[in-house]
């Protein structure tokens, strides 16, 4: 049997509200549920001090006919360190982290005064980046440095954007140039699942890493 909702269902507008306006989200988000991954972004502010902003809502793809690789980021708020230093320098890390050093990234949300270096405040480490004006995570084991190429809203008006990043190159911590799959490899958002049939009085995010499973023969 297959539920169909195109309305937010009355069961999670008794419970949480009006979600764009309590969260700032849809609720489509939280019945859908989609995972996307989680990275750490990192830029100078203009004040030289470092900038870092937990992100996910994202994707990456070729284009050019394989000639470039690019991270398409799907929520930058327009109000934020992020977009203000990304738009003034137009380069910037992605920074992947295991397990060990989310809470240290997710500390990052609780700099966020433009007078604080942002990435040693929450108990990181910041190095230069080897191809582009911006500062990468130490800890992190897998660094991609990034150019601004676009930016669009997806609603006119909206206070968030889409950025399109080429990446110019990337570091990678040896232990996970084979995979970067399973408990330390890559970092998933769950963000907020709802059941909408049984609703619960809370919710929250999860975070979740990937496992393979190979069937079949190996190609």
């Amino acid at each position: 049997m297959k539920y169909q909702y195109r309305e937010m269902p009355e069961t999670m507008r008794d419970t949480f509200g009006d979600f764009s306006k309590s969260f700032g989200f849809c609720w489509k988000e939280f019945v859908i549920t989609v995972p996307s991954p989680l990275f750490l972004v990192t830029t100078y502010k203009s004040n030289g001090l470092t900038n870092a902003c937990m992100q996910s809502w994202a994707t990456f793809t070729s284009a050019n006919r394989g000639e470039g690789f690019y991270a398409i980021l799907a929520s930058v708020n327009k109000g934020g360190h992020l977009y203000e230093s990304l738009r003034e320098t137009k380069e910037a890390v992605l920074n992947f982290m295991s397990e060990d050093f989310f809470d240290a990234c997710m500390a990052t949300i609780r700099h966020n005064d433009f007078e604080e270096d942002e990435i040693s405040a929450s108990g990181l480490t910041a190095e230069k980046a080897a191809w582009v004006n911006a500062p990468l995570v130490e800890e992190c084991f897998m660094n991609l440095e990034c150019r601004y190429v676009w930016e669009k809203e997806i609603i006119p008006g909206d206070d968030h954007v889409m950025i399109c990043l080429e990446i110019l190159g990337v570091q990678m911590d040896e232990n996970h140039l084979a995979d970067k799959i399973g408990e330390n490899g890559l970092l998933y958002n769950i963000h907020y699942p709802v059941n909408p049939e049984k609703i619960e009085k809370t919710a929250r995010d999860y975070y979740g890493v990937l496992q393979k499973k190979i069937e079949g023969e190996e190609y």
